[in-house]
């Protein structure tokens, strides 16, 4: 499959989301996204992903921006994550991965030698049009999600 780029148009989604509803992309036409993916809930590096963007989403709320985190997690899994760290962010349920793969962000990891799959920590900033406007793949979260808001603030 070929690797998203910049100008392509976000694949759409349709998921469960916390707190009992759905979370579409084609539902959110019209608003930009912020789209970032982690492997797992109430692990270290994702926790302080969900938290980083909980902070800045009043700034990123300023700015129309919606975010949208998506793990394989189940929509129970996430409200309890929501409920722990008492984060702002929607957390869409990708449970058979249909999402990360239409993102090519679901791929081959290795720990401790062993292969498996996996999601790979991205993030896609989509424009109000549906198409992509930024991409970062293999994330480190220190500094991230302020630079995923610096770089909306050019939307």
């Amino acid at each position: 499959m070929q690797e998203l780029a910049i100008g392509d148009t976000a694949p759409d989604f349709d998921l469960e989301g916390d707190g009992g509803g759905r979370i579409a992309l084609s539902g959110l036409k019209g608003k930009p996204v912020v789209l970032y993916f982690y492997p797992k809930d109430n692990t270290p590096g994702c926790t302080k992903e969900a938290i980083a963007f909980s902070e800045l989403i009043g700034e990123f709320g300023n700015l129309g921006i919606t975010i949208v985190g998506v793990s394989p997690d189940s929509a129970k899994k996430h409200d309890n994550f929501i409920a722990k760290h008492n984060l702002a962010v929607r957390l869409g349920a990708d449970t058979e991965t249909h999402t990360a793969e239409a993102y090519g962000v679901w791929v081959e990891k290795s720990m401790y030698g062993k292969k498996y799959m996996g999601v790979e920590r991205s993030t896609f900033l989509i424009d109000k049009e549906g198409k992509i406007a930024q991409v970062w793949r293999k994330v480190k979260v220190p500094g991230h999600a302020e630079a995923v808001l610096e770089a909306a603030r050019a939307l």
